[in-house]
């Protein structure tokens, strides 16, 4: 079980800090059923989910857990997915996703800039469904290595580049 302050993953809403855990004093809710009050980091709101969810949860990395993912980022493989479609590319993203695993996500980043730079190199606008997925996994892994690293979301893409000696998170 979480503690009240603890820093989580939490489904795909990315990090959220526990504000309680217990029951919940609302109407239609079983009091005897604790549930955790989550606060996202990145948007307004309160989440309400039972202790014993099947929503997928972790804790954040560490520092130390963030800096080696941070110094691995360089020999991590892209993901790969040869089809066409938007509608398989979409679920093969998704299921990737689904992991919520950083290494996950810097995958999906690498492969989706790689599939974007080589349609620019073409003359082409990138792919709508890579340019979904590269949002989400840079939001979903910034989010979580911003609150690890303690820096602010928007300097972790320069952070990463300068911990890899100049080597830009990119294929």
């Amino acid at each position: 079980m979480y503690q009240v302050g603890q820093l989580i993953i939490y489904g795909g809403e990315g990090v959220c800090r526990v504000e309680a855990v217990g029951a919940l004093a609302m109407a239609g809710v079983k009091r005897d059923r604790p549930y955790y009050t989550l606060t996202p980091l990145y948007r307004p709101g309160r989440i309400y989910t039972p202790v014993d969810t099947t929503v997928f949860m972790r804790p954040i990395l560490s520092r130390e857990e963030a800096e080696a993912l941070v110094r691995s980022i360089p020999d991590i493989e892209a993901a790969s997915c040869s089809h066409r479609n938007p509608r398989i590319l979409g679920e093969y993203y998704q299921e990737m996703m689904r992991t919520r695993s950083c290494h996950s996500m810097v995958r999906i980043i690498k492969m989706a800039q790689h599939k974007g730079q080589a349609r620019r190199a073409r003359g082409s606008k990138p792919g709508q469904v890579d340019e979904r997925y590269l949002k989400r996994a840079e939001e979903m892994l910034y989010g979580e290595l911003a609150v690890s690293l303690g820096i602010p979301r928007e300097e972790v893409g320069g952070y990463i580049t300068w911990k890899n000696q100049g080597c830009p998170f990119k294929m």
